[in-house]
């Protein structure tokens, strides 16, 4: 079972990777400035390193100083990475990490677009798993991620992996979706929500638990306040509201989730899709399923954008 997740979260994100989403969309941009980026860091990075797949901004609480070497866990297309080059400068080093290819070429085609017009010099992009990323121990003075590890199925050996990676007195920074309490069984075993970042998110205590055990101190997991639905702003990049749901009206605001809207960005074709019933054989589109399945939940209900930091042993 997990294998066949893994395979439809890098099916589903290296589709997002080969699109046309980025910061040139506007509902694009919105997303990525709901929950924390600025519009002068998004100008300031290649447009196509933002595809609206953020749940924070993990290089705003990292504390990143010159020189140092950091790591992106689940890159993308390297929006954070680039952030996070022009914190450490010519000096430090950010390493995106990836296990989709497409994601990794993307991310590589990017570096190539840097200040301007030169490519950046800071960067390297590694395709790997969360869990093995090829790096040397004590190599990284801190490790972040956006919206990511969610989708790990191991969390654990995430958490392991970072530590190895880490150097004594390191530290990590991430954004993430973590549950305020346990979803319904008709969420928490389905795979949309799952690729969704719903059903592979983990209780907040969980969280702080698995971290503790990976032997990180000063673990705090703490609620963003932001509003999962913000993911809605990307409405108009080509997709539909639920069927019966006025994209103006009072009752979408309550009802278009995180990991709906999130596959709406990611669906940039989903109207023509909807348009017709799928054909006999055919597997009915993903955000679809998903769209029905949530439009009876309010995701803030249950999950929240976590901010994520902790501390390696000296």
């Amino acid at each position: 079972m997990s294998e066949s997740i893994v395979e439809t979260v890098k099916s589903r994100y290296g589709a997002v990777a080969e699109s046309e989403l980025s910061s040139r969309d506007a509902g694009v941009r919105a997303v990525a400035q709901a929950f924390g980026y600025t519009a002068a860091e998004l100008l300031a990075i290649p447009a196509e390193a933002n595809m609206g797949l953020s749940c924070g901004n993990p290089t705003a609480m990292a504390s990143l100083r010159p020189g140092e070497v950091v790591v992106d866990l689940g890159c993308g297309g390297g929006l954070d990475v680039f952030l996070a080059a022009g914190k450490v400068g010519p000096q430090g080093r950010a390493i995106g990490i990836d296990m989709t290819p497409a994601m990794i070429e993307r991310a590589r085609k990017n570096a190539t677009r840097g200040p301007e017009g030169r490519p950046y010099t800071n960067v390297e992009f590694i395709l790997a798993a969360m869990d093995r990323t090829t790096l040397p121990s004590g190599s990284v003075d801190c490790v972040i991620s956006n919206c990511v590890i969610n989708l790990a199925v191991d969390k654990a050996a995430v958490f392991g992996e970072i530590a190895r990676i880490l150097k004594p007195g390191g530290r990590l920074a991430i954004s993430d979706i973590a549950l305020k309490k346990a979803l319904p069984a008709e969420l928490a075993h389905n795979i949309a929500a799952y690729v969704g970042c719903i059903a592979g998110a983990i209780l907040v205590a969980d969280y702080q638990r698995q971290l503790s055990d990976a032997g990180f101190e000063q673990v705090a997991v703490m609620d963003s306040g932001a509003d999962l639905n913000s993911y809605a702003q990307a409405d108009g990049q080509g997709c539909c509201a639920p069927p019966g749901h006025d994209s103006n009206g009072p009752e979408s605001t309550a009802l278009k989730p995180q990991a709906d809207a999130r596959l709406r960005v990611m669906n940039v074709r989903c109207c023509d899709q909807q348009a017709a019933p799928p054909a006999v054989g055919v597997e009915k589109p993903l955000h679809a399923v998903l769209r029905d399945l949530l439009a009876r939940y309010n995701i803030n209900d249950y999950a929240a954008s976590v901010k994520v930091l902790a501390i390696k042993p000296s």
